[in-house]
C-alpha cells in the first residue's frame, strides 16, 4: 500500500474507532508496527491524532475536513485531470475568481501563466500565481486559517462584493443535486457563496468521492452551479440528478 494511502486508511480508521492500537493498524494495512508508529508521528504532526502508548485517538470530529497537509497527498493525478478539464473552459481574457483547497490550487497552478484576472482565495494559490507577467493577480483582503491558508471573513467578503467575475471556480466538500453545495467550515462557507454571488458563470470543482457527501454547511443549491467537473469514477445516477436540475457535468 502507498504511504499517502496508508496514511488515509489509518485516518479512517482512528476517526471511526475514536481510538485504536498499533497493532490492530498494522494488522488492518498490511504494514509493520514500526512503519504505523512512523505514520502515527506524521499524522500527529498534521494535527490529526494524539498518540498515546501502544495507539492513538482521534482529534477530528466526524463532520471535519482533513487538514490541508493530508488532503493534498491523496488523488493528486485525480485533481490534476479535473483542474486541467476546469482551467480548459477559462478562455483568455478573462476574471476569474479561484476558490480554496487542494484541487483549486491545482486549477491555480495551471492558470499561472494565461493572460487572466484572477482572484484566489487562500495564500496557498496566491504565492503559485506571483511573479506571473501576463496574469493580473488580484488578492483579497481577509484573515487566513491555519494551515489551509483559505482568506476568511469580512474583509474576503468586501472584496468579493466590490468586484464582478466572469468565472468562479468553486471547491466544496460535498455536492448533490438533493443538497446542493456543502462545506464543512462555516466561515469558508460564507466566502464561497460571496464568491458564487459575484460571478457570472459557476464551475465547481470535486472528486467522485464528495458527489455523495454532505457537509454541514449550506452554500448554494445545484442549479446555482453552471457547471461541474469531476472524474470518470463518479456514479452515473449522481451526475444524472445534477444534469436534471440543470448543471453540466463533465466527467475527465
Amino acid at each position: 500500500m502507498a504511504g499517502t494511502d496508508r496514511l488515509r486508511q489509518i485516518t479512517e480508521a482512528v476517526r471511526t474507532a475514536g481510538s485504536i492500537g498499533v497493532a490492530e493498524l498494522a494488522g488492518l494495512t498490511g504494514a509493520s508496527e514500526m512503519t504505523i508508529r512512523r505514520d502515527l508521528e506524521v499524522l500527529a504532526s498534521q494535527g490529526v491524532l494524539e498518540r498515546y502508548r501502544g495507539g492513538a485517538r482521534s482529534l477530528l470530529l466526524r463532520g471535519e475536513e482533513p487538514p490541508f497537509a493530508l488532503r493534498a497527498q491523496e488523488g493528486t493525478e485525480v485533481k490534476r485531470r479535473i483542474a486541467v478539464e476546469a482551467a480548459r473552459l477559462v478562455a483568455d481574457g478573462e476574471s476569474v475568481v479561484l476558490d480554496s483547497g487542494t484541487t483549486c490550487l491545482e486549477v491555480a497552478r495551471l492558470l499561472a501563466h494565461r493572460r487572466l484576472t484572477v482572484m484566489p482565495l487562500s495564500l496557498h494559490a496566491v504565492n503559485a500565481l506571483t511573479e506571473t507577467p501576463q496574469l493580473t493577480l488580484l488578492v483579497p483582503g481577509g484573515r487566513p486559517r491555519p494551515g489551509e491558508l483559505a482568506l476568511t471573513g469580512p474583509l474576503t467578503q468586501a472584496s468579493l462584493a466590490a468586484l464582478r467575475f466572469d468565472t468562479a471556480i468553486i471547491g466544496c466538500c460535498g455536492l448533490n443535486a438533493e443538497n446542493g453545495l456543502t462545506a464543512y467550515d462555516l466561515d469558508d462557507a460564507a466566502v464561497k457563496r460571496a464568491a458564487i454571488a459575484s460571478a457570472r458563470r459557476v464551475i465547481a470543482v470535486a472528486e467522485a468521492a464528495k458527489l455523495s457527501r454532505t457537509a454541514l454547511a449550506f452554500v448554494a443549491p445545484a442549479p446555482a452551479l453552471h457547471a461541474v467537473v469531476t472524474d470518470d469514477s463518479a456514479p452515473d445516477d449522481r451526475a444524472e440528478h445534477l444534469t436534471a436540475a440543470g448543471v453540466t457535468v463533465r466527467k475527465v
